[in-house]
């Protein structure tokens, strides 16, 4: 089925496709004998659709012809959406991305397919293809189109990440794999403030405001959780905290953040995306080599959506050096395990860092003034939420550790600590070292914060 619930003829949508792609090559072709430029992006898919609507006007032509009955209105609108979403969009797995309750869809082959709602559950749903071999051809049509620049996936290249238009990030594997396996991870807050992980209980309102005083603060800032537990949402949440008059520059692996999709929140904004080498083994671009990119483009803020390997090393020392209030994403399972993953990925950089150098750059001498001055711990739990016991997914911040100094390795205090909620509560035990800084950023401490 379609998004407008219409069932269609795979077959038939398949077949005018490849009419579709024929026409527009040949279109591509006339254009570049005569010299004339090549569309791109809306242009592309304006042309795309006009093409589509007179293939299809020759396919009901053809129908009458035959005798046969043609179809109606609504069903040469769905064959139409239909072959535009093979072109452009994600084909036969467009119902599910047109869904707003869906949150995650694993396909371990065609015919497997488990879809994963916001509110936890996890139910198998049909096919999304007709044949692996489609899936496939499905999977590549998207790596060509989306993302800033076209992505192989075949035997040579069987691994691909990257970003629909939409904001889903999709994996996917082939040749190393029984059969082809595709995830797509979508994001349910394309524009996300505190207030709004206030209302959804990620966060309490005290958090909120702590940690946008940490924003406005320019402080350094490390998201940290396992995965699916809400790192990106609550990035997204913290650079809506920056004033838009600062300009920004994210680095991420496949572009998922999204800023420019908000020029009304961020009017300067540089999106970075790291590139795979081409099919001759040339032409990659790791994330290190963009984040010091970055540093050479007069930024306010640099933003590294997830940190995945030794682009750390690079990025720490920015920030150690000047770059105040950047933020980032780590995998890790406990927020001290933070500094390890840390170290580990920093021994894989060119410097080779040990981890006593590694922990040193992170938190500097006695008293901080290293590279990070907050970890923020999200996870996720799974609690009942329905009348039959059915798990849903809960997602939270549980944690803030301050960075304290060096001895050894990072010293850290626990300012916000898992209360009887799991939410992160201040642990008033425990003073906040940079708290003269944050009150002048407009945090205002309760009555029982130390000074």
């Amino acid at each position: 089925m379609t998004a407008t619930g219409l069932a269609v003829d795979h077959a038939l949508v398949r077949r005018l496709q490849g009419e579709v792609a024929e026409r527009l090559s040949a279109t591509r072709r006339t254009a570049r004998a005569a010299g004339r430029p090549q569309p791109a992006g809306e242009d592309e898919r304006q042309e795309a659709r006009s093409v589509i609507a007179a293939v299809i006007a020759d396919e009901v032509a053809r129908t009458m012809a035959a005798g046969e009955q043609p179809p109606t209105a609504e069903e040469e609108l769905a064959l139409a959406d239909a072959v535009f979403a093979r072109l452009f969009g994600a084909g036969r797995l467009q119902v599910l991305l047109d869904d707003p309750t869906i949150e995650n869809v694993d396909i371990n082959g065609c015919d497997e397919v488990f879809v994963s709602y916001a509110d936890g559950r996890r139910d198998r749903v049909g096919s999304v293809a007709g044949s692996d071999a489609e899936l496939v051809e499905q999977v590549q049509l998207l790596a060509a189109y989306a993302g800033l620049s076209a992505r192989a996936f075949d035997d040579a290249n069987p691994e691909l990440d990257l970003r629909l238009p939409d904001g889903t990030r999709l994996s996917a594997v082939r040749r190393v794999t029984a059969r082809p396996a595709v995830s797509l991870r979508r994001h349910r807050y394309p524009k996300v403030f505190l207030a709004d992980l206030v209302g959804n209980g990620t966060l309490s309102a005290e958090l909120a405001d702590f940690l946008s005083a940490v924003v406005r603060a320019r402080r350094n800032v490390m998201i940290a959780g396992e995965t699916d537990a809400g790192k990106t949402t609550l990035l997204r949440a913290l650079v809506n905290e920056i004033d838009p008059s600062e300009r920004i520059c994210t680095v991420e692996n496949s572009l998922e953040l999204g800023l420019r999709a908000h020029p009304e929140l961020h009017p300067d904004v540089v999106e970075l995306e790291a590139a795979p080498a081409n099919s001759e083994g040339v032409g990659a671009v790791g994330m290190a080599q963009l984040v010091r990119r970055t540093l050479r483009m007069n930024p306010d803020r640099v933003i590294v959506g997830e940190v995945l390997g030794p682009e750390v090393v690079t990025m720490l020392n920015a920030m150690s050096q000047g770059n105040d209030g950047s933020l980032s994403t780590i995998h890790a399972r406990t927020p001290r395990g933070v500094f390890d993953r840390i170290a580990t990925y920093a021994r894989q950089a060119e410097e080779r860092l040990d981890i006593d150098a590694t922990h040193q750059l992170v938190a500097g001498g006695e008293g901080g003034t290293g590279a990070l001055d907050f970890v923020v711990f999200c996870r996720k739990t799974r609690t009942p939420t329905t009348a039959d016991g059915t798990p849903g997914l809960r997602r939270l911040v549980s944690a803030v550790l301050e960075i304290n100094g060096y001895d050894r390795r990072v010293q850290a205090s626990e300012i916000f600590t898992p209360g009887p909620d799991g939410r992160a509560q201040r642990n008033h035990g425990v003073p906040i070292g940079a708290l003269a800084d944050l009150i002048e950023a407009g945090y205002e401490p309760g009555p029982t914060t130390h000074f």
